[in-house]
C-alpha cells in the first residue's frame, strides 16, 4: 500500500511541476506584455486610433485575468490531491 502511494505522490508532483511549468512560461508572456505596455508612449500612442488601444488593452487585460485564474486552478488541484493523499496516508497509518 505503502509504494502505491508513494507512486501517486510521484505522478502528482510531476503533474504539478509540468502544470508550475507552463504557467511560469504564462507569467513570462505576461510580464514582457507589461514591459510593452510600459515602453509606450503616455501620449498619443499610435494604434490605429481609440479602437485599436482599447482592443489592446483587453487583450492584455484577458491574459492577466487567464494567468491568475491558472493559478488557481493549480491551487485548487494541489489541494485537492494534498487532501486525497493525507486521507489515504491517515487510512493507512490506522492500519
Amino acid at each position: 500500500m505503502q509504494h502505491l502511494l508513494d507512486e501517486l505522490i510521484h505522478h502528482l508532483s510531476e503533474a504539478h511541476r509540468q502544470a508550475a511549468r507552463v504557467l511560469e512560461a504564462e507569467r513570462h508572456v505576461a510580464v514582457r506584455m507589461a514591459q510593452i505596455i510600459h515602453a509606450m508612449p503616455d501620449q498619443q500612442p499610435d494604434l490605429g486610433a481609440f479602437d485599436g488601444l482599447m482592443e489592446h488593452s483587453q487583450a492584455i487585460g484577458k491574459n492577466i485575468v487567464a494567468y491568475l485564474n491558472n493559478i488557481a486552478d493549480l491551487q485548487d488541484s494541489m489541494a485537492e490531491h494534498l487532501a486525497a493523499v493525507m486521507k489515504e496516508l491517515d487510512g493507512a497509518s490506522e492500519e
